[in-house]
């Protein structure tokens, strides 16, 4: 009996380990390119293309320079994002580095970009297996330069295998000493949140995103991603042409926990969800809206839609307070029906009238009679830890 026991307490502790590994998440090796060469940092002097050296633990195809802040090309100053380093991707350069990771896990991947002297650079985003994503950078979200950005894919080689990850410039300007700067990027293995009790949102308070640094005082911006089952918001898509951007507490005003929605660029930045719902049945929206703290002009306001159902929320603070509830009520035609926010207006702060900015999200809910929101079951740990208690019977 008690050898059984014993055996039981290894499978537990085995079945544990198992159901909860993660890849580590965080900056990856190099990842802000601090890291010097052997021999030291290359001479800024040189012309473009000139002094090629390599760079610590990432492979380098093509003609991709080491910068450093400050650092002149021309007339024109290089953009550094963080730190005092980070590189350039001339033509069709590409720079990787492989990572192991959990077959048919999502991860999100957090990366500061800027472009140099032509509008209509481009990033390549790719992973072995999964579908690349190709990133524009016209759009300047911050007078700082600069955006910090995230991008999800689902790993698809075996576990111990490594996947290839790869930033690309696909373009061939006639000028060689164009092309995008990337920095500080690091990869986060996401989840999807349980839905809460009498709400059929998931990810409500949007508390799971990417990677954050805790230096991150511009946010993190969502790009354009239709794909559900492959987005760095779990739950939510942006189906829209711009960004919205992911904040944080340390550094905006979010209503509830630690993270929040910033709508940017009016209709142009659309975050939506399909959730369950019964049909006929009737229900409400709410949701919590207000001003994040970052100087954005007046006035704000969200347009929010739920199935048929529209309406615009103007934010109308009273006394101290930089947050209020929307609520909107609206039947369902279908067993999925979709809700979506953007900004009514296009807003800019007041400090540097060009940053982009707009109202903060949080704290979503859908909501209805007894019964009509379908909450989810006991989940993937438990249902292991429920076998380990039906095997000890059995034991016994």
């Amino acid at each position: 009996m008690e050898g059984s026991w014993v055996s039981l307490w290894v499978l537990l502790l085995f079945l544990t380990q198992w159901a909860s590994s993660i890849v580590e998440d965080g900056l990856l090796n190099n990842g802000d390119f601090e890291t010097p060469p052997i021999g030291g940092f290359p001479n800024p002097s040189l012309a473009a293309g000139e002094g090629t050296t390599p760079v610590p633990s990432w492979t380098i195809n093509g003609t991709v320079e080491l910068i450093k802040s400050g650092q002149l090309q021309g007339g024109m100053i290089l953009i550094v994002p963080e730190g005092k380093h980070a590189v350039r991707l001339g033509n069709e350069a590409e720079v990787s580095q492989n990572v192991e990771l959990e077959k048919g896990s999502t991860y999100s991947v957090t990366f500061s970009a800027a472009r140099t002297c032509a509008q209509l650079e481009e990033l390549n985003m790719s992973a072995t297996g999964a579908a690349a994503s190709t990133m524009d950078l016209q759009t300047l979200y911050s007078v700082e330069g600069w955006d910090a950005y995230a991008w999800a894919f689902q790993a698809q080689l075996e576990d111990g295998a490594e996947t290839k990850l790869a930033f690309k410039n696909p373009g061939m300007d006639e000028d060689p000493s164009c092309g995008p700067i990337i920095d500080n990027i690091a990869i986060k293995k996401l989840f999807t949140p349980d839905r809460l009790e009498d709400n059929a949102v998931i990810n409500c308070d949007f508390e799971e995103g990417p990677w954050m640094f805790r230096n991150a005082t511009l946010g993190v911006l969502l790009p354009t991603n239709l794909d559900e089952e492959t987005t760095s918001l779990p739950g939510w898509i942006v189906e829209s042409n711009r960004a919205v951007r992911y904040i944080d507490s340390d550094h905006f005003n979010v209503p509830q926990g630690k993270r929040a929605i910033e709508l940017l660029s009016g209709k142009e930045g659309i975050i939506s969800q399909m959730v369950e719902t019964t049909p006929q049945k009737q229900y409400n929206l709410t949701f919590t809206f207000g001003h994040a703290g970052d100087s954005c002009q007046a006035p704000l306001a969200v347009m929010a839609f739920a199935g048929d159902q529209a309406q615009n929320f103007h934010y109308s603070p009273t006394g101290n307070a930089k947050h209020q509830l929307g609520n909107l009520t609206f039947t369902a035609r279908a067993e999925r029906t979709r809700i979506a926010f953007y900004s009514v207006y296009y807003n800019t702060r007041s400090d540097d009238r060009s940053s982009l900015c707009g109202p903060v999200v949080d704290d979503v809910r859908v909501w209805g009679a007894s019964g009509s929101v379908r909450a989810n079951g006991p989940g993937f740990v438990g249902l292991l830890l429920g076998m380990v208690l039906l095997l000890g019977l059995a034991l016994a």
